[in-house]
């Protein structure tokens, strides 16, 4: 018995240790205990009171448990019977009334907060309109001031409300960057959700799916891209400016009739699948292959576009992109220079 408590011991010791440095651990975009804006500040603050009413109501009881446990123990040769506290109207009152004003006290800030982070300031002029849109497995996002679309990566100015209407074109998913907000559906039944974030600092922060929505989900990642005002104005008119095609006129004329027929560069081809003007720019591919020159967290842009085209399944299962060599016929030279094309493709 005193061994199995020995090995209890140092096991609860281990834990708590381990709790207490991996609580410290972790990326500023993507924890919902590390916030980067007010809606996520406004969240944690609600968990942070709620955690705390809990702990006072925890030592409380544990406390009146132990003195209790000490204090009216049965001490040897006592035979009598407790005196019985049954039906004491006091005592029922406190623990009426007590929980009842700790409900209260949670309740008035989380209305008050839920109700402020319900303003989606669809009607506010100086918000950036965004249109969302879930596929398998991929976001679409629409600009509708600036006649623009794009997908994976979501460029927004920092600083500024942004007004987002969300929708899926499939199944049910929910759209959630933890380190800016809560999470929010987008319903197939054809409702239209929406609600709002901002980010204060200019910076990248992941977004993810937080809704089961097929073998991929895990991989059905994004980019929230903060930047300057005067860098947003700059990526709007990037986006609006003719497409960039090949050089190569073979080249050229395989792109568009291959590529164009589902996907969209500046104002060529059609938009049934990612747009992918300036993916070149984009900080991943297919939302999970990072792009970075340096390979100390991805690998080069043109790297991660041969992965992803040459083997679609395997980097991202269940998708619904055509084989570009099996589907399409593309060969292997054709499949690497049109991933060196996108690679260049850049916005300024």
């Amino acid at each position: 018995m005193m061994r199995t408590w020995h090995s209890a011991r140092r096991l609860l010791l281990l834990i708590a240790v381990f709790g207490t440095v991996l609580v410290g651990c972790g990326r500023e975009d993507l924890s919902v205990l590390r916030p980067q804006g007010p809606a996520a500040e406004s969240s944690l603050g609600l968990m942070k009171l709620a955690i705390s009413i809990m702990i006072v109501v925890l030592l409380i009881v544990f406390s009146i448990a132990a003195y209790v446990l000490i204090r009216f123990r049965r001490k040897p040769g006592q035979d009598e019977i407790p005196e019985q506290i049954e039906g004491s109207l006091k005592l029922e009152v406190l623990w009426t009334v007590v929980p009842l004003i700790l409900v209260i006290v949670l309740a008035v800030p989380t209305v008050r907060t839920v109700f402020a982070l319900g303003d989606n300031h669809s009607g506010d002029k100086n918000a950036v309109k965004v249109k969302v849109t879930g596929h398998q497995y991929w976001w679409e996002f629409e600009y509708p001031d600036f006649g623009i679309k794009t997908a994976q990566d979501l460029i927004i100015p920092a600083g500024r409300n942004i007004a987002f209407e969300l929708t899926t074109n499939d199944v049910l998913h929910s759209f959630w960057v933890s380190s800016l907000s809560g999470k929010i559906d987008t319903n197939p039944t054809g409702a239209t959700n929406r609600f709002s974030f901002s980010a204060p600092k200019e910076g990248v922060y992941r977004g993810k799916c937080a809704e089961l929505c097929g073998p991929s989900h895990g991989f059905m990642e994004f980019k929230v891209k903060a930047v300057s005002n005067d860098e947003f104005k700059q990526w709007i008119e990037a986006q609006q400016a003719p497409a960039v095609l090949p050089e190569d006129p073979a080249l050229a004329k395989t792109f568009k009739n291959q590529c164009l027929t589902c996907h969209a560069v500046g104002d060529q081809g059609l938009a049934v699948g990612p747009n992918l003007t300036g993916i070149g720019s984009r900080e991943s591919v297919a939302g999970i292959l990072l792009n970075d020159d340096t390979r100390q967290d991805g690998a080069p842009v043109e790297e991660n576009l041969k992965t992803w085209l040459h083997d679609t399944q395997g980097v991202k299962p269940g998708n619904r992109m055509p084989d570009p060599k099996q589907d399409m016929g593309l060969t292997d030279d054709e499949i690497d220079r049109i991933a060196g094309y996108l690679a260049d493709y850049k916005l300024n």
